[in-house]
């Protein structure tokens, strides 16, 4: 049922949601704010009729739900897994749950950069020779080693995967994602609201590792590198946002955070309300305004409390130090 509310006061109870965390997190505040009057339009039906949609770590959780909106609204999605035979079960069932849809698996470890070379070239070229152009890509892929692990090129492995291995790929896709003037979408995290820019030991080296800070230092980085990732994308006329999903019910989150899933699972969203905010974004019209941080469709600040706010000068330094280790053109 709809809550009649003044649009000012909707704001207001949405504003607060947000700040509870535990309320705002959960999926309370994802029906709550669906019945404000303040809630977005869902995307039309066939907006991504006939255009093509990349999702990352699309064989789980949030990915395979974010396929699964995506292919509603008439996209033909593009499945990155780093097992095919698990991305192709997947992509059994996303085909039973909507058959009109079309559906590929592919597959890249988003850790390494040189895979993520290769898949980047075969993966244009394909579009290529179809005439086709990339409307959406979505960084969903995700890692929480219970131990300091290091990618092929020897970076911490959540830094690889959340943050090189997303801006490499894009930086690659860019004359498909530029034909399709396509947007980017950065699935983050609201643990990072409880990071600061790690820009003094990016690869996690000098303290004491620790799985949930540095899978929540990485997401720090991908939402305080959005204005240079903007920059760098927008005479391309790609867009670039980020989103955190909130607390939802996933393979992920049962697997590395354990405790967490055990004392919060009756407050948590259901994949597909996680995802809700990665489908809006890709599929809504007009536009939304690139280079911000949203939850629940709309935009969030990037921090909550002073101690974790970055200079320009720690954030250009970051952003050299992932253009070098990610080796942008």
């Amino acid at each position: 049922m709809t809550v009649t509310v003044p649009a000012v006061l909707a704001r207001g109870v949405d504003t607060v949601l947000d700040r509870s965390v535990v309320l705002g997190y959960s999926k309370v505040g994802l029906a709550w704010r669906r019945s404000l009057p303040t809630w977005p339009s869902d995307p039309q039906p066939g907006s991504l009729d006939g255009q093509d949609v990349l999702v990352t770590g699309a064989s789980s959780g949030l990915g395979t739900a974010t396929a699964a909106g995506v292919a509603g609204l008439g996209a033909r999605v593009h499945l990155l897994v780093r097992d095919p035979d698990k991305g192709r079960r997947v992509e059994a069932e996303l085909s039973r749950a909507v058959p009109s849809a079309h559906f590929e698996v592919w597959r890249c470890d988003v850790s390494d950069l040189e895979d993520v070379r290769r898949f980047a070239a075969d993966f244009a070229g394909a579009l290529l020779d179809r005439g086709s152009s990339l409307a959406g890509l979505v960084h969903n892929a995700g890692a929480m080693p219970p131990e300091r692990a290091e990618s092929a090129q020897g970076h911490e492995m959540a830094t690889a995967t959340h943050v090189l291995g997303p801006v490499l790929m894009t930086d690659l896709l860019l004359d498909p994602l530029s034909a399709g003037h396509g947007r980017v979408v950065m699935v983050t995290s609201g643990g990072m609201y409880a990071q600061s820019l790690p820009v003094g030991d990016p690869e996690y080296l000098d303290d004491e590792y620790k799985p949930a800070t540095a899978y929540a230092r990485s997401k720090r980085v991908q939402v305080s590198l959005l204005p240079h990732l903007a920059q760098r994308w927008r005479p391309r006329d790609v867009a670039v946002h980020a989103m955190h999903p909130g607390w939802a019910d996933t393979p992920g989150v049962v697997d590395s955070l354990p405790g967490f899933h055990r004392v919060t699972k009756p407050i948590l969203r259901d994949a597909r309300g996680g995802a809700d905010t990665s489908v809006w974004l890709v599929g809504c019209r007009p536009a939304p305004p690139s280079g911000c941080l949203w939850h629940d469709r709309r935009t969030r600040p990037e921090h909550v409390v002073p101690w974790t706010r970055e200079t320009d000068d720690e954030r250009a330094a970051m952003w050299a130090w992932v253009r070098n280790a990610a080796g942008l053109r």
